[in-house]
């Protein structure tokens, strides 16, 4: 429960006087309790009475589950995976309405979702939190049937059973709607967000239908659901995305926000038309799972410190490159919570914003309507801003503003896809930038990759194979008595061997030798060779270095450098 919800609840109903209620509020905040804990530890109420006051503040009844017995048939009523995923406990069925005592009486979007679900009218009481929590472990914790049921219920409705073109010719938006298909896909997200997806594909071929989830980078099958679903399940995810469900020939792009396990997930959602149907895949933007803290990232002491030296400099551009969902927005996203302080105005251009940060000025890119990067840039340098943030350098034209920026005074961050980090200057001379501009204005270069790392639960050492040794063009005598790890599998990390990423990077230091190099429009071959010189630590290296501390295998190292 939302602390300030509460808080409001309790001043409504004048069980507390304002002072206590904010001396509470206060407390709970600074030791990260609720606010509920708080003041039965103060003694104001014990926990029973304020529950009761709650169900009171709230119009309905207070239930205790502690000698309570639920039936079977009553715990039916809701499939296991939509009780998990909108924590809701069934506790009775009168009519047609069915009584739940949520985790968060509060949380009218997840009484409204089971609901429309179910099928059924929903009553909301006020149970213990705690009591709540334990009841849904104890009897929804390991069911995994429900899948297998309502996939069961969908092959069964008459509805849905229509198969191919025949389907075409419904009401899409009604069978969209239908209550089965409404707890598939809920089901297919809470299932998505538990697993920690990155993105979820929906991809529909001519005689199957794939779903596929991105986990620390790789995808990993769902067991295919039925042919037939395709177009309804589709429909109903363009349906949350408030997308036009009748357009089916050109691509579009949405937004899904939903309280998923009591967490707020936001999800990008981008439509393909195919030759079979549409393709829909969702990149989830999960804020509880991303720690946007520059000391989190990772990175070696000395790549950490010259960072955090450049993006406190008055002007200049500092560029983070590498490949697509590489980690770039994020250490950039880091980088300006590190410099976000009430004196300094931060301007960001993105497409899309990803995450809301406090006290920024975020700006969605839209193509369509002619607000492009450049466009935004130049809106920019009349707002008095001292930092900016381009999402993409994507062109001339917005890498000459950024420059133009970086000369009248403004730091300006920005991403490119190259493969090196070398690679981002002969990557703007190609673009048509002239070299004596980029020398002048670049402070530092970031190139970065995310590794996988390996399950701490099944980490084993092993011998690897000379083959393995000569593609890292490593020798026996090199490694010494360095071991080697890899991820047997467990339960832990789903049998893969492996559990979350870490990153890797080479930072290029734009020191006088390097300028002159750039002046010269010597190639990026030359510009590494003179950086290695230099000191610069490459990707490969700094992959060496994550072997042997034990964070990550060779097969990684060698997929991605």
């Amino acid at each position: 429960m939302n602390n300030n919800q509460v808080a409001d609840l309790l001043l409504g109903q004048q069980v507390l006087q304002p002072a206590q209620v904010e001396d509470a509020l206060q407390e709970a905040n600074l030791n990260g309790k609720t606010l509920a804990q708080t003041i039965v530890d103060h003694g104001f109420v014990d926990l029973p009475g304020f529950y009761r006051i709650i169900a009171e503040g709230l119009g309905t009844e207070f239930v205790d589950l502690a000698q309570a017995e639920i039936p079977p048939d009553t715990l039916r009523l809701i499939p296991s995976g939509l009780a998990r995923l909108h924590r809701a406990l069934p506790l009775g069925l009168a009519e047609n309405t069915i009584t739940v005592a949520l985790v968060d009486p509060f949380d009218l979007r997840a009484a409204e979702d089971l609901r429309f679900a179910l099928g059924k009218d929903v009553h909301v009481v006020v149970s213990p939190t705690g009591q709540v929590e334990e009841r849904l472990q104890r009897h929804y914790g390991g069911d995994t049937s429900s899948m297998e049921d309502i996939l069961k219920q969908l092959d069964d409705d008459e509805l849905l059973a229509l198969r191919g073109d025949e389907a075409a010719g419904l009401d899409v938006e009604a069978e969209a709607n239908a209550t089965p298909i409404i707890r598939f896909v809920d089901l297919i997200l809470f299932q998505a967000i538990q697993d920690r997806a990155s993105d979820i594909h929906f991809e529909p071929f001519e005689h199957e239908f794939k779903i596929r989830y991105r986990v620390d980078g790789a995808l990993y099958e769902m067991a295919p659901p039925p042919r037939h679903l395709a177009l309804p399940v589709i429909s109903r995810v363009k349906v949350m995305a408030n997308l036009n469900i009748a357009e089916r020939r050109l691509p579009q792009d949405g937004r899904i926000q939903k309280n998923i396990a009591g967490r707020v997930i936001d999800m990008r959602v981008s439509t393909l038309p195919t030759q079979f149907g549409e393709s829909v895949v969702l990149r989830v933007l999960d804020r509880s799972t991303v720690n946007l803290d520059l000391e989190a990232l990772g990175m070696p002491d000395y790549i950490h410190d010259y960072i955090v030296d450049v993006i406190n400099r008055p002007n200049g551009i500092f560029i983070v490159t590498g490949p697509t969902g590489s980690g770039k927005t994020t250490t950039l996203y880091s980088c300006l919570r590190k410099i976000n302080t009430i004196d300094s105005k931060l301007l960001t251009a993105e497409e899309p914003v990803e995450y809301d940060l406090d006290g920024v000025v975020q700006v969605p890119v839209n193509e369509g309507i002619g607000l492009s990067f450049a466009r935004v840039l130049r809106a920019f340098l009349r707002q008095d801003p001292d930092r900016i943030m381009v999402g993409e350098t994507r062109d001339v034209e917005t890498a000459q503003i950024a420059i133009q920026a970086s000369l009248t005074g403004h730091l300006v961050f920005t991403t490119l896809h190259t493969n090196d980090a070398p690679g981002a200057v002969t990557r703007l001379i190609d673009m048509g930038v002239e070299p004596f501009l980029i020398s002048s204005t670049l402070e530092a270069v970031l190139g970065q990759r995310l590794l996988r790392s390996i399950c701490p639960n099944c980490r084993t050492t092993y011998e690897p194979s000379q083959a393995f040794l000569d593609q890292l063009q490593l020798s026996r005598r090199d490694i010494g008595e360095k071991n080697f790890f890899y991820g047997k599998g467990c339960d832990t990390c789903n049998n893969t061997g492996y559990k979350g990423r870490k990153g890797i990077y080479e930072l290029l230091k734009i020191t006088d030798p390097i300028r002159e190099l750039i002046n010269e429009r010597a190639p990026s071959v030359v510009l590494k060779q003179k950086a290695v010189e230099l000191g610069m630590v490459t990707l490969r290296q700094d992959g060496l270095r994550s072997i042997f501390e034990g964070d990550t295998t060779i097969e990684e190292v060698l997929k991605y450098t």
